[in-house]
């Protein structure tokens, strides 16, 4: 499950040591490590990665297809979690440490920056070998990040990027050694931990308002 720690200025949010798949209990843990970030009044960032394999394969699946009656709001809470990190009032940034699948890819894409490791995990998006099309609010928030070629190249084809060609078309935006890829996160962000808040959200809010309202309203 996930963990949280606290180097002020940066939280660090470990995602997990297994697929780190979204579960009904690990989007609720996750809320409210997010919940202690912005309790934290002084200056802060937000990092998040793994512990192991894998940074996050996406959405549990297993669990879905056997509770097919609660799809919509299963998507609703997913939805919720990659809004809330899309407009987040602290600079965030996601450093990849395995492999990034599906919804797990799009929360790496909801951060401000990607850090990935350059010699190990993929960042892919299966849907269309899965034969499961985005919905408009995941679409709406990759295409938000990434060039129109970028999306083309990553959305259709189903292709699993390695760090650097990751970092080639674009989907992240630094690669680096395992011992320094936190760190080198870390890096990108700890100087802007200081901005407002309120204006950081309201302005990621603007910048990104197509993909905010087509993720719907937040929830927890």
């Amino acid at each position: 499950m996930p963990t949280l720690q606290h180097q002020e200025p940066l939280y660090v949010l470990d995602l997990g040591d297994d697929e780190n798949r979204f579960s009904s209990e690990w989007l609720k843990t996750v809320h409210s490590m997010l919940d202690t970030v912005e309790a934290d009044p002084n200056p802060a960032a937000l990092v998040t990665t793994g512990t192991g394999k894998f940074y996050s394969n996406g959405l549990d699946l297993e669990w879905l297809m056997s509770h097919g009656d609660q799809a919509e709001q299963y998507v609703g809470e997913v939805h919720g979690l990659l809004r809330r990190i899309l407009t987040f009032g602290v600079p965030t940034v996601a450093a990849l440490n395995g492999h990034a699948f599906g919804a797990g890819a799009m929360l790496a894409m909801a951060h401000d920056y990607r850090v990935m490791r350059a010699d190990r995990g993929y960042f892919c998006f299966p849907e269309a070998d899965l034969n499961i099309p985005f919905t408009p609010g995941m679409a709406a928030l990759i295409q938000s990040k990434i060039t129109p070629a970028a999306a083309i190249a990553s959305m259709t084809t189903g292709r699993r990027f390695g760090g650097t060609a990751a970092l080639e078309i674009g989907l992240v935006d630094e690669t680096a050694g395992e011992t320094e890829l936190v760190k080198c996160a870390g890096e990108r962000v700890s100087s802007l931990a200081g901005k407002d808040r309120g204006t950081i959200g309201a302005i990621k809010a603007t910048m990104f308002a197509s993909a905010v309202t087509a993720l719907g309203a937040a929830g927890k």
